[in-house]
């Protein structure tokens, strides 16, 4: 199935050969963890939904709001978010520098969650700049969440300082 996901959508044959981008399966057990900033419903493992909740519980006791942008995706929603960009005459390869081949998104496990912060634009390096960011730096490995993707990542991918995953 992802040999002709990854056709249809250019992706090169050898992607994620190197080592440098591990494959993930979806995540079979998911639950509810509120709406993203749009209003679309987000859903995240039961363990990370709860390490989420009690992380977003303890960043607004210290006065920080943490917003869920981006929780589990499938990899046909993965698949969607290319051809979109595809569409808009964006080329494989930049995209490819930004999204995960479908398979290789962190997403596909309901442990990684694209966090955001009012004052700062989503998805956006300016986010490393937030008191949001200062406190999930200083706090959220107390949760059991890393920063998947800090300058020069071995997987390649630009500097994310929104993504973050729950490790155990």
């Amino acid at each position: 199935m992802l040999r002709e996901l990854h056709s249809e959508l250019g992706i090169p044959e050898d992607y994620g050969l190197d080592g440098t981008r591990p494959l993930f399966e979806e995540a079979a057990d998911l639950v509810d963890v509120g709406p993203n900033l749009v209003g679309r419903m987000q859903r995240l493992t039961p363990v990370t939904a709860r390490r989420w909740s009690e992380m977003q519980a303890a960043a607004a006791a210290d006065g920080v709001l943490l917003l869920i942008v981006s929780g589990f995706r499938s990899i046909e929603y993965q698949a969607r978010l290319i051809r979109k960009k595809i569409n808009t005459g964006q080329v494989v390869s930049d995209i490819l520098s930004v999204n995960a081949a479908p398979g290789y998104s962190e997403h596909h496990t309901g442990k990684a969650i694209d966090i955001a912060s009012p004052g700062s634009r989503p998805l956006t390096e300016e986010f490393e700049d937030s008191d949001a960011f200062r406190w999930l730096e200083a706090n959220a490995a107390d949760y059991g969440f890393s920063m998947s993707y800090p300058r020069d990542n071995p997987g390649g991918f630009i500097y994310e300082p929104w993504h973050w995953a729950q490790n155990a």
